[in-house]
């Protein structure tokens, strides 16, 4: 997909987050031709934090200054004003885009893995010969894309992380399936937006497919992609099998050998524990290569097990793993089932309808495609209670439901918007159209008689509804459903029993 395309795509879909206010401020500074580099010492000295965690990475083994730096001034010199600024962007950018544990996504874990990222670039770039100042940064952004795209789409996108985890699917191909771009662009377009340079905005976009890469940022969205095995390496399961195949890779495509392989997985571990609690984020139980084989090596030496025996209990192992994975996945479906499904009606409840007028907005906005809406409620419901009892009102509810549910198609939405309303959402769907699925629906719940303690109830429906054409995709989704909601109330005022749609106003 071009870049063009991707962006307004991304940008109808998601408002990208402002850089945090000193992030400006330093990218203005190294940007102004004539900047002097005290002006830059300045903006970091106003922050002793900052200050403090400058001094310390800088002094860290991963830059493995000579003599101990104890001045920003000093760093500069030492290191060189990319570096530097690229360090200060690092951690105020994380601090800024760092929020506690929400669900379906873990921001310390985030964090954790592109910290390591970060380190692992740097240590191949080494390894291949690459000097590249900005390799840090860039790497510890390969992966922001993901960040946003959660922060607007949470529950959403926490399912596409869990189906890409159960099911093994690329995270990438969920995404352009899902939403026609993916947490690479989605990258790209903030880090441009933000006004860094291309060196870093362009290989980020590439970090899941560098051979796809201009031929100017290839070198360095190869590093990213090796940095992001590295990573995986440390912060995900399968450990041994990622080592594996990530040695083939090395050794054929970048001929390092063995034991250059095996230094550079420890240095990855090693270096990235002492930049972590630079960041205060916790590395966990992250340890070198070479210590975590070492433990597993004493420990089979003490199970004195035969090579049967290990296959015995590898084989068994797996099927223990492959069904908790099962297990795990029904529990998430019952358990998306509830937070979803009204329960009386058995009907998809209000924070599901919410959430789907937002992706259908955005789908019919994406395809320039038709959406209606309707809303309906039951006419003097108050009464049905007040004479029948309120368990001969359920009773009508639920059976109100099954017949709405038998007018629908299968790619249509119904709720149970509340109390005795309902809503349906009806993609793909134009004006003509819903004015004769509405009249449909009335006349299906005009027919329901409910039969509660030997007496028959029959209730009719009063509807209203609107549409929402490819002409007008700056119409909000409150906008729908204030217009919807108007229709419900004249099609009570004129005399219940009746359906009133009218076309969603443009402001």
């Amino acid at each position: 997909m071009k870049t063009d395309h991707a962006q307004q795509l991304i940008e109808k879909e998601i408002t990208l987050p402002s850089p945090p206010a000193i992030a400006v401020q330093i990218l203005n500074t190294v940007q102004k031709e004539d900047a002097a580099l005290g002006e830059l010492v300045k903006i970091i000295s106003a922050d002793p934090a900052l200050t403090g965690k400058m001094l310390q990475i800088a002094n860290s083994g991963f830059y493995a200054v000579k003599s101990k730096v104890t001045s920003i001034d000093r760093a500069l010199s030492v290191l060189g004003t990319n570096v530097i600024k690229n360090i200060a962007l690092s951690f105020v950018i994380a601090t800024d885009l760092r929020e506690e544990k929400q669900s379906g996504f873990d921001f310390d874990d985030y964090w954790r893995r592109s910290v390591t990222s970060a380190v692992a670039a740097g240590l191949v770039a080494q390894q291949l010969g690459q000097r590249d100042d900005d390799i840090f940064v860039t790497a510890l952004l390969h992966n922001i894309g993901m960040l946003v795209i959660f922060m607007h789409k949470k529950s959403e996108y926490s399912e596409l992380l869990h189906e890409s985890i159960i099911t093994g699917q690329s995270l990438i191909t969920l995404e352009q399936r899902t939403y026609n771009f993916d947490h690479q662009q989605v990258g790209t377009v903030l880090i441009k937006k933000w006004g860094l340079p291309e060196s870093i905005s362009v290989p980020i976009g590439f970090h899941h497919n560098p051979e796809s890469a201009p031929e100017t940022d290839r070198v360095t969205a190869q590093i990213l992609y090796l940095a992001d095995q590295l990573s995986a390496i440390y912060n995900e399961t399968d450990t041994a099998e990622k080592v594996r195949l990530l040695q083939g890779e090395l050794m054929e495509q970048y001929s390092l050998s063995p034991d250059q392989i095996r230094l550079l997985l420890d240095d990855v571990a090693e270096k990235s524990v002492e930049i972590l609690k630079t960041f205060e984020i916790e590395p966990g139980d992250m340890k070198p290569y070479s210590e975590m084989l070492q433990k597993a090596n004493e420990e089979l030496g003490r199970l004195n097990l035969s090579y049967e025996q290990l296959v015995i209990e590898l084989k068994e192992a797996k099927e223990k793993s492959d069904r908790l994975a099962n297990e795990l996945k029904d529990a998430n479906v019952r358990l998306n089932d509830l937070a979803y499904t009204d329960v009386l009606t058995g009907l998809y409840n209000h924070r599901y309808f919410q959430d789907n007028l937002n992706s259908e907005l955005s789908r019919a906005r994406r395809y320039n495609s038709s959406l209606s809406l309707l809303i309906f409620d039951i006419d003097h419901f108050k009464k049905v209670n007040d004479t029948y009892g309120h368990p001969a009102g359920d009773q009508v509810l639920k059976e109100i439901a099954t017949a709405v549910q038998k007018t629908v198609r299968p790619s249509d939405i119904v709720a149970r918007y509340g109390g005795e309303e309902f809503a349906v959402l009806l993609p793909e769907t134009g004006l003509k159209g819903v004015k004769v699925f509405a009249e449909r629906l009335r006349r299906s719940v005009e027919g329901v008689i409910t039969v509660a303690e030997n007496r028959q109830i029959m209730v009719t429906v009063s509807v209203g509804g609107t549409t929402l054409g490819p002409e007008q995709p700056e119409v909000t989704k409150d906008r729908l459903i204030q217009t919807a909601d108007r229709g419900l109330y004249r099609a009570k005022e004129n005399g219940r029993n009746q359906v009133t749609i009218l076309k969603a106003p443009l402001s």
